[in-house]
């Protein structure tokens, strides 16, 4: 059976409405006060961007959010999760004033910040999925506590992931950071032909697993966690994995870890996408490149199975995209060509988190 998806494009004129009375009326159209519980604490899991990424959501929409779920009788609070690799989120303090420099304050938000796995990412609960590759998820304590939760996502490339959306978001932000290292457990290879001796990974190794030797960098992988910072900063693409075995592994274990923070919420989460500024990569870089397509739209869902995936479809749908020669691929394993972005929404659907088919409906 298929699922709803909303869909307003964004277009302000062609609907009469602004962005912010889009969301309202998304949220709206999700039956919030039921998602929600009464007189109870909401989760709005969101990213606020690493330092130096300016396209991350924005704060006047996601007071939006907040407004909405206060007015349907629940307490909203924001939150998001320490990361793997350094950064200035690498722990609660920094993570906050991140935030708050992105514009995440109380006078734009009327909502406290939480990091939901504590000062230094290991407040954890364990939380069983019994799947393929994983019996049991590290989920950041206070998502598991938060009995209902608003899911934002900024719907965008990844180098990794191929492309995140709602499953993303939910797999890597709402766990721990020794959940993030389980779905990673992946090591890094250094191709010494590629490799310019620049150093740039060795700094920005967060374990000190990296380091140079007679001018190539090498990898000690008993300190490696596989967050694959140095990868990201890496301009000669000499950090390499196993493309072809390491990455639909990872795949799957970032969707059990999604599958894992739904646990025990069922009829308690909506999801939200912003197909807005679709970058190659992730808000956790430490910059934004230019988008591949134009804005698409703000999608909403019970579903975030058939969210992403309809989210997806109408990424590849986009007209500029038929002046390139992408040779069957999507947009997004045409930009990073040893990604497998499908399986999340594949596995997804075999976990039972939802399904690839939906109705779309267009506000």
């Amino acid at each position: 059976m298929a699922s709803t998806v909303y869909y307003y494009s964004m277009s302000c004129r062609k609907s009469s409405r602004t962005k912010e009375a889009k969301i309202a009326r998304l949220l709206s159209l999700m039956k919030l006060p039921d998602v929600v519980v009464k007189d109870k604490p909401c989760a709005i899991k969101l990213h606020f961007g690493e330092n130096g990424n300016d396209t991350h959501l924005n704060p006047q929409l996601v007071q939006v959010v907040v407004d909405k779920v206060r007015a349907a009788g629940a307490k909203p609070f924001l939150t998001d999760t320490t990361t793997l690799y350094g950064g200035s989120r690498h722990n609660a303090v920094d993570h906050i004033n991140t935030a708050l420099r992105h514009g995440f304050a109380p006078g734009v938000v009327d909502a406290p910040i939480i990091i939901a796995d504590g000062l230094f990412g290991d407040n954890e609960v364990m939380v069983p999925i019994n799947a393929k590759n994983l019996k049991e998820t590290r989920i950041a304590t206070e998502i598991v506590k938060s009995p209902a939760m608003v899911v934002l996502s900024h719907f965008k490339g990844h180098e990794m992931a191929g492309f995140g959306g709602a499953i993303k978001n939910l797999a890597m932000g709402c766990a721990s950071r020794l959940g993030k290292k389980d779905q990673h457990a992946t090591k890094v290879q250094i191709n010494a032909d590629k490799c310019i001796g620049c150093g740039s990974c060795v700094r920005h190794c967060p374990e000190k697993a990296l380091s140079l030797v007679e001018g190539k960098s090498q990898c000690d992988h008993t300190k490696c966690i596989g967050c694959f910072e140095c990868m990201t900063v890496c301009e000669p693409k000499a950090v390499e994995v196993d493309w072809a075995t390491d990455v639909p592994a990872f795949m799957e274990r970032l969707t059990e870890y999604a599958w894992g923070a739904v646990q025990g919420k069922e009829g308690h989460i909506c999801y939200i996408n912003f197909v807005i500024n679709v970058t190659p990569d992730c808000d956790c870089c430490g910059w934004s490149d230019m988008p591949m397509i134009p804005d698409v739209g703000i999608l909403a869902s019970l579903d975030p199975v058939a969210l992403d995936q309809a989210c997806f479809d109408l990424v590849q749908k986009q007209p500029l995209l038929a002046s390139l020669d992408l040779d069957g691929r999507d947009i997004f394993t045409a930009r990073w060509p040893h990604t497998h972005g499908r399986i999340q929404l594949e596995y997804a659907e075999k976990l039972g988190m939802g399904t690839r088919e939906y109705e779309l409906k267009e506000l």
